[in-house]
């Protein structure tokens, strides 16, 4: 398969998944996801920057994103189930991301390499799954693949960007 075709297809997979992990950023704050509770170890559950608004927000952008795409490409490609799906994986993926960095005594937007880059992708992938067994989309591993190895330099420029912009206190 020709990959300049492999990697248009990761991107479109994995589009509405960076926009619903980058809107945060612009639309947080608010109340917290975890009411400024500990976990059972006594520390936070997942920290400041977690918050329902950027949730929510990020869900939502992911969600338009994806109806665009299914517009753009076809619904029959890009599916509005999967609009809903895929951003809410990332979103779940970027938590379960937090979660770990708090237990391991790492501050929020402080920097836990490759977890930092793959959580939300991994979450959405995970989401995926369940859509591409059942043939609601078309998910081979080749473009699950790809999407891994072409998001942490995405990632890490898109941050640098945002913190460029002072949109973010760290370039990661």
């Amino acid at each position: 398969m020709d990959i300049a075709l492999i990697i248009a297809q990761a991107l479109i997979f994995i589009f509405p998944a960076y926009c619903a992990n980058g809107t945060p950023v612009l639309a947080g704050g608010g109340t917290k996801m975890d009411f400024g509770r500990n976990f059972v170890d006594g520390k936070r559950i997942f920290g400041n920057n977690k918050t329902f608004r950027g949730f929510f927000f990020g869900w939502g952008v992911g969600l338009l994103v994806g109806l665009i795409e299914g517009f753009v490409f076809g619904f029959d490609r890009v599916p509005v189930i999967f609009s809903l799906i895929v951003p809410l994986g990332a979103l779940l993926g970027d938590l379960l991301g937090a979660f770990i960095k708090r237990r391991l005594d790492i501050a929020p937007g402080g920097l836990l390499p490759v977890v930092d880059q793959l959580d939300f992708v991994i979450g959405a992938v995970v989401f995926a799954v369940p859509l591409a067994l059942s043939g609601v989309i078309v998910l081979s591993w080749e473009v699950a693949v790809t999407v891994l190895l072409i998001t942490p330099p995405i990632h890490l420029l898109t941050n640098y960007g945002a913190y460029k912009l002072k949109l973010k206190k760290h370039p990661w």
